[in-house]
């Protein structure tokens, strides 16, 4: 099953030539199955491959007309092309079949937050959250739509469940990080911002975040080392450039990030 929240699946596996192999030979074998079309169409698509995804779906779903799975999973690559109202039509098609399909009320929900309909995203996200509550996505973008809204400790409550779920994913650090920046606790966001860090070592965003919250903290050594990190990671990043020259960083200089 793809995911349908914002913490996305490592591609590597998914991507594999012999996983891609192995599967069109069963289906090769099996033509008529639905399940081998969904899961050809999943590593596919996990792996950037949408257009290919694509016809596998629409393959499955030909085959078995009451496959939520494939619906919801066609439903994604349709929003990650940017087609949120061909994605909710598939969610839509999902719910039909199974109503209690929590992925697909989590996924309809994002495809109505990429419309800007910031309502609806939230009604089918607490939806998913009331189906399945150990959910960390679903908790994650509900706090994520809270956070846009400016409604920081709602959104720090959800990214504390999300991290509690998920505890070795960077997001949701990252995330209630921002929360509370904007909430004027930097020692907290710093605290987020060093577990972001280890957790996901080459998110640039993260040491850039990292770097401002030490800098705010009075500490230049850490905040100039944070900057350092994520210049290494993505050369001539503004917010990275501006905020280690604002600390007096020199390039060839080694600092300290912890």
């Amino acid at each position: 099953m793809l995911e349908h929240g914002a913490l996305a699946p490592d591609a590597t596996y998914a991507a594999s030539p012999a996983n891609l192999a192995s599967l069109t030979e069963v289906i090769q074998s099996q033509p008529n199955d639905p399940q081998a079309y969904n899961m050809r169409g999943t590593v596919l698509a996990t792996s950037g491959r949408r257009k290919e995804a694509l016809v596998d779906f629409n393959k499955a779903i030909q085959l078995d007309p009451k496959y939520a799975e494939a619906f919801a999973n066609r439903g994604l690559v349709h929003r990650q092309n940017g087609q949120p109202d061909l994605a909710i039509r598939d969610y839509d098609a999902a719910l039909r079949i199974d109503p209690n399909y929590a992925a697909a009320y989590l996924g309809r929900g994002l495809a109505w937050r990429d419309k800007k309909q910031n309502l609806k995203a939230l009604e089918d996200i607490n939806r998913a959250i009331a189906i399945r509550p150990d959910n960390a996505q679903a908790y994650h973008n509900r706090g994520l739509l809270y956070q846009g809204s400016g409604q920081h400790q709602f959104a720090i409550d959800d990214f504390s469940t999300a991290a509690t779920l998920a505890p070795r994913e960077a997001d949701p650090y990252l995330a209630r990080a921002l929360s509370f920046i904007a909430a004027g606790d930097l020692k907290a966001a710093a605290s987020d911002l060093d577990n972001a860090v280890q957790l996901d070592e080459q998110n640039f965003a993260a040491w850039t975040s990292r770097g401002f919250a030490y800098e705010r903290l009075g500490d230049k050594e850490k905040a100039a080392g944070s900057y350092a990190k994520a210049l290494n990671i993505q050369q001539n990043y503004a917010p990275a450039s501006d905020g280690f020259r604002r600390v007096g960083g020199q390039y060839g200089k080694t600092y300290q990030a912890f």
